[in-house]
């Protein structure tokens, strides 16, 4: 618990420091009254039991698939409700493509949350040595600087390691916040009037012409709600909703309210209510305390970053990157170079750009707020189709969670000028990626199918004339198992030569984590030693071939030497002609992911002393 403590909430938790000044931002046009400041206090309070506690806690933590959570796995389950037949047997084509499509959409939206998180979260934490003396200013951006590379820096580390260094950190962030917001409600009692949702009515019934731009503010308050259902694979549900329940809402109401309280006593504490809470001997070691916890706030988003990206990959949405274990116990902790060193730069840039947290606040919202409408949609048909909750439940649960996302979708749209077109211009590419790779790799596959062999008359073949056998073990990674692969073909008619035992293999990635033990191999012995064999591996596992191969000999009871295996590959690049259905610059896009795609022989995680790559072009 202490652990997800470190990773899952540090978004959320450090929301505080620039959420309730922004609500109170006169650009809203909301005039400072007391009234005022208790319906905003009252819609974060309620914001938080509904949105994150009622919605992403108790409800959507349930959709775990197979202990994995975030858009993607989401989307797995719901194509599998979609696809299923209905109670007259009835499928339906259409709810399957929306399925994918919401899916996606709620991806690529996380990419731009990705980007915007750390650089608001490190500059608005830093930004409080401004409060201790006005002539730091000019060192707020180097410094910010600084942590955001060293945070990057750091990510190869692994999750879980990064976790158990913060999570400690981010309990004595959480008692400072509870502590420093309770001492200022004792001495403002008045402000748990707030707990009344009436207040939050009234104030939107009274503003209504300012209400959005308001909710656009208080929906800062919730942004971190994606991360805990993002990075349940990560740490699991249980110790997600304990340190929730348990330590951060208790703290982040606290908080809330005692910021609430202290600007009801001393209005000129508006500026920045979040430090004012503090004396001044205790400011400098709050910004260096809040300057870690928004460093750790970053990190929830980095690693559902990776998450994400290794999921994309083995769902068939991203060309293949290096993938790095950092962990033996969580399959789900992983590293991707290639994300970290892009949302750096694109960080840092942002940084650069915007240089103040209340600028950077413009451009944060829409592609969270985008996400969680996805996710209400995606989880209330795995709730109806999938789980058989009753339906007329199901749908008056989505209409209310749908329709509190859309009025935060809508009220962030009038960021989008501002800066919110940057995070959806981010979403948009991811977009195109996703597209342009999933169908780009359907159309060479078929493609490649035109001109292949069956397997079984190649071997039947070999009866007429056999050629010279090799000693050892030869691996073909093909798309099809019972097809002749094209480096077979080729090691055949330049060497001449086939190997003893002969292994043509086909990976296919489940919708599913993990593959069941008992489908994970699918071996049929052909004859004169070959074999077609299957391997079935979840979008949570990564796929380890010599391990695989070790699994099948065992199964099988095969003498299969490790020194004397070699793994064949053949890597396909486009030709001049165009395939049909891309147009000429997606097709540019395609050719350019392939060619820059990572090795297969680095994610099959094959020996490269016994590897052989075969050239093809379509």
């Amino acid at each position: 618990m202490v652990a997800a403590l470190g990773v899952v909430f540090g978004d959320i938790g450090t929301s505080p420091l620039y959420a309730f000044k922004e609500t109170l931002n006169p650009e809203h046009g909301v005039p400072f009254t007391a009234a005022s400041v208790l319906g905003l206090l009252s819609l974060i309070f309620w914001g938080l039991m509904v949105v994150v506690t009622l919605k992403y806690v108790v409800f959507v933590l349930r959709a775990d698939h197979d202990g994995e959570g975030g858009i993607l796995a989401l989307q797995a389950l719901a194509r599998h409700a979609a696809g299923s037949p209905d109670r007259r047997g009835r499928t339906h084509p259409a709810l399957v493509t929306a399925t994918i499509g919401l899916g996606l959409l709620g991806a690529a939206m996380f990419y731009g949350d990705s980007l915007i998180t750390p650089a608001i979260s490190v500059l608005s934490a830093v930004e409080g040595l401004e409060v201790q003396a006005p002539a730091l200013q000019r060192w707020v951006i180097p410094l910010t600087l600084v942590i955001l590379v060293a945070l990057f820096m750091v990510q190869r580390r692994g999750t879980g390691a990064v976790g158990k260094v913060f999570g400690p950190v981010m309990l004595l962030w959480f008692g400072a916040l509870g502590v420093s917001g309770v001492l200022q409600v004792i001495e403002e009692p008045a402000v748990l009037e707030a707990l009344d949702p009436r207040h939050a009515v009234r104030f939107l019934a009274q503003h209504r012409a300012q209400s959005l731009g308001v909710l656009g503010a208080v929906f800062l308050a919730f942004t971190g709600g994606e991360a805990l259902y993002a990075d349940m694979g990560h740490f699991g549900a249980r110790p997600i909703r304990l340190a929730w329940l348990l330590i951060a809402l208790p703290a982040l109401v606290l908080n809330y309210f005692g910021q609430g309280a202290l600007v009801l006593a001393d209005p000129q504490a508006v500026d920045n209510p979040f430090f004012r809470l503090f004396p001044s001997w205790a400011l400098l070691p709050m910004v260096g305390l809040a300057a870690m916890a928004t460093v750790i706030a970053s990190q929830a988003v980095i690693s559902g970053a990776f998450s994400l990206t290794a999921q994309a990959m083995r769902l068939g949405y991203l060309p293949r990157m290096r993938v790095v274990q950092t962990s033996g116990e969580s399959i789900g902790q992983v590293y991707v170079p290639v994300i970290n060193w892009l949302l750096m730069v694109g960080v840092l840039l942002l940084v650069l750009g915007f240089r103040s947290s209340s600028a950077l606040s413009a451009a944060y919202g829409i592609a969270v707020s985008i996400t969680m409408v996805t996710t209400t949609l995606l989880a209330g048909l795995v709730a109806w189709r999938l789980w058989h909750w009753n339906r007329v439940a199901v749908l008056l649960g989505v209409i209310v969670f749908v329709g509190v996302d859309l009025a935060f979708v809508v009220a962030n749209t009038l960021k989008v000028a501002e800066g919110g077109w940057l995070t959806l211009a981010v979403a948009v590419v991811a977009m195109v990626l996703f597209s342009t790779w999933a169908k780009g790799v359907r159309l060479t596959r078929a493609e490649l199918v035109a001109e292949l062999i069956p397997l079984p008359d190649f071997v039947a073949s070999l009866a007429l004339e056999m050629p010279f056998r090799a000693r050892g073990t030869a691996v073909f990674l093909t798309a099809d198992a019972m097809s002749v692969p094209h480096a077979l073909l080729h090691n055949l008619h330049h060497n001449q030569v086939l190997h003893e035992q002969v292994f043509v293999m086909q990976m296919l990635a489940c919708e599913t984590p993990r593959a069941a033990a008992r489908e994970r191999i699918e071996a049929q012995e052909l004859g004169h030693g070959i074999w077609a064999v299957k391997v079935r591996y979840g979008f949570m596992e990564p796929p380890n071939v010599p391990e695989f191969v070790r699994m099948l000999a065992y199964q099988k009871g095969l003498a299969v030497e490790s020194m004397s295996t070699s793994y064949f590959i053949s890597r396909a690049s486009l030709g001049r002609r165009r395939l049909p259905a891309l147009n000429s610059m997606r097709q540019a896009l395609f050719s350019w992911l392939q060619r820059n795609a990572g090795r297969a022989s680095d994610y099959f995680h094959l020996p490269e002393n016994r590897l052989v790559e075969m050239g093809q072009r379509l």
